[in-house]
């Protein structure tokens, strides 16, 4: 019989931070495009709002990884959370007076994710600190976190969204930067790691390119990071036009949209709950390549999709292979990256995929535009697939066991409170 895994002392106050803030972003990710629908029906400026959100990430991407393994993780973490509780004031205050414009969402889309870059970066590299580097424990938590992520910001944040911004433009505003706010003093009070350092004194560009080498140089670390990255350019181009889709092509008002987000939240949940049972009935590396499979059958099922009912179907079940896939892949990245280089690895990572998200992102608007708004989701279904086939080798069972077996002198005893 398998013993329980315990958690340390801290992860319930980071469980619930996170738990709060992804609250406030899923009512601002159903909020934010219609709120951009309120002042233009042009998809290619509505492309410029999403790709907007993407672009710290590729401008700054492994430099903010290399500044994360120099400064102190949680203090990164709180600060950041507070700076962008601050900024969503803007918007705020431009809707209830009626002087919001597109290119000021563009511009705050653009310093919530750099402040999401930090953050999440931070976040990432704190986990394994805080866990031991314990593989089991890793994984528990993160489908823990994961699955409360999708059920605050896909399942409940929505709908709340959507009813939130009938009651006024700046009311869903405020209340993602409340849930910034109380993630704030909650990650403040978390208990204090050691962070490790690496012994020579080095530059931060020499840093930062030791980070992305380390990632490209390891095939099993690049094919986790070639998953996402295409990936993003499937489902930017898919997200880019799927608020205008379901109001032109499936015909559902602001509230049904927020039920297509609410199925594929739901998916994910129960992606994230079995991700630990298909690891072990698969291997790890064999389930990856089943969900990255899952996510482009579904996303040709919505692509084909008569009427809503169809297409939250297919939205469930790729949420589903989502949900799955961001449970086992952080997992294993953060089992078996050295503890030194966990922010520079994980923010490589996650540069490669956000540097792909913009071009998701126009490519959609232009094929919306050019064609018709089933196209760019016909061509996200085909990037998704043929990406499966092309990492499957890389991320293979076979790898997945090596990797784990070489990192596990590293890891080390923790606490338990």
């Amino acid at each position: 019989m398998t013993a329980k895994v315990s958690m340390p002392a801290g992860f319930g106050r980071l469980w619930t931070a996170q738990t709060v803030s992804s609250l406030g972003d899923g009512v601002t990710h159903a909020a934010l495009p219609l709120l951009a629908l309120t002042l233009t029906r042009d998809p290619m400026a509505l492309a410029v709002v999403t790709a907007a959100g993407t672009l710290p990430w590729v401008l700054f991407g492994v430099l903010g990884g290399a500044l994360v393994d120099r400064w102190d993780r949680r203090r990164t973490m709180w600060i950041t959370d507070a700076g962008r509780a601050a900024l969503l004031a803007v918007p705020a205050v431009a809707a209830a007076f009626g002087v919001l414009t597109v290119p000021l969402l563009a511009v705050v889309a653009f310093l919530l994710a750099l402040g999401g870059l930090f953050f999440d970066t931070a976040a990432t590299a704190y986990l394994p600190d805080l866990l031991g580097r314990d593989p089991a424990r890793l994984e528990r938590a993160n489908a823990r976190l994961r699955g409360a992520q999708t059920a605050a910001s896909g399942f409940a944040g929505p709908p709340a969204g959507s009813a939130l911004l009938a009651l006024g433009r700046s009311v869903p505003l405020v209340a993602d930067a409340v849930s910034f706010a109380v993630s704030a003093v909650l990650v403040r009070s978390l208990p204090a790691v050691p962070r490790p350092v690496a012994g020579a004194r080095e530059s931060l560009l020499r840093q930062a390119r030791a980070g992305a080498s380390y990632v490209f140089k390891d095939r099993l670390l690049l094919g986790l990071a070639l998953r996402p990255a295409v990936g993003n350019i499937a489902f930017l181009a898919v997200e880019t036009v799927l608020a205008l889709f379901a109001h032109e092509r499936l015909g559902v008002g602001t509230f049904g949209f927020g039920l297509l987000l609410t199925a594929e939240a739901a998916g994910g949940l129960l992606g994230a709950g079995l991700a630990t049972f298909l690891g072990r009935l698969l291997g790890t590396g064999t389930a990856l390549t089943c969900t990255a499979a899952i996510e482009g059958l579904a996303i040709l099922g919505l692509a084909a999709a008569p009427n809503a009912y169809v297409a939250g179907l297919a939205l469930a079940v790729c949420g589903a292979g989502m949900g799955a896939t961001m449970v086992l892949a952080p997992s294993l990245r953060q089992a078996i990256v050295p503890a030194h280089l966990m922010g520079r690895v994980a923010s490589t990572s996650r540069m490669l995929a956000m540097c792909a998200a913009p071009l998701g992102a126009v490519l959609g608007g232009w094929l919306a535009t050019a064609y018709d708004l089933r196209t760019p989701l016909y061509a996200a279904a085909g990037l998704l697939l043929t990406m499966t086939a092309v990492t499957a080798t890389m991320t293979s069972n076979r790898r997945v066991e090596a990797a784990l077996a070489d990192a596990r002198p590293e890891a080390v005893p923790v606490t338990v409170g």
